[in-house]
């Protein structure tokens, strides 16, 4: 029988081993993803290969595989990445101001700094349709920026006395103007002047609505 003191080595052996095979997984993967990232924002969804993908990494393709089951796998995790980062830095914005409409406008901004963000751009805005399907692109977006669109507007909404019922029309319309924005900006050649026409567009959508009377009673 062996001693506790041999035991307890044993144990933290084991342990010691999982804790570097895991740290090592998680290295690969965000090696993976880092890489990637690049090559897609550089050449695109059909312009990189899993092989460029793995050189780059210098990791095996088996490596690639145990993390990623094909190349749309991988482009979907460096897609949900970026958006999930780009989120978190527009909430860190706009949790600096209590105003409801200031938060709206440093949103804005911030949305379309991101717009503007080559990685961005190329990967979540013109290669994202292509690669996904434009239909699992839409469910995607909608799940990285719908939340955070929903309570900025429901904020607005509260402070005009709120809409009841129309919340949800609100949510859903501004929300499809700022996906259209993004595309916008996208596709234009000049994603600069692009989105100042955005900005003041939506500042001037959100101008008119400070004005509106008290939303409390909706139209029937």
């Amino acid at each position: 029988m062996s001693s506790p003191a041999k035991v307890q080595k044993k144990v933290l052996r084991a342990a010691r081993s999982t804790t570097r095979r895991t740290g090592y997984s998680s290295s690969t993967k965000r090696a993976l993803l880092d890489n990637a990232t690049q090559l897609f924002a550089a050449h695109g969804y059909a312009g990189t290969s899993l092989d460029e993908v793995v050189a780059a990494a210098r990791v095996t393709k088996g490596a690639l595989y145990h993390h990623f089951p094909s190349k749309l796998a991988l482009f979907e995790s460096v897609f949900d990445r970026l958006q999930e980062s780009a989120t978190r830095a527009i909430e860190k914005r706009i949790d600096t101001v209590d105003d409801p409409w200031e938060r709206a406008q440093i949103g804005l901004e911030g949305f379309l700094e991101v717009c503007r963000e080559p990685q961005f751009r190329r990967i979540c805005l013109q290669e994202g349709p292509v690669a996904l399907g434009h239909e699992r692109w839409v469910v995607a977006e909608r799940a990285a920026s719908f939340g955070i669109v929903k309570r900025t507007v429901d904020a607005l909404l509260d402070d005009l006395g709120g809409a009841g019922e129309l919340s949800e029309a609100y949510a859903a319309i501004f929300f499809g103007a700022i996906r259209s924005s993004s595309e916008y900006v996208a596709d234009a050649e000049d994603a600069d002047q692009a989105a100042a026409e955005v900005q003041a567009s939506i500042s001037g959508i959100l101008a008119g609505m400070r004005l509106l009377p008290s939303l409390a009673d909706p139209p029937t």
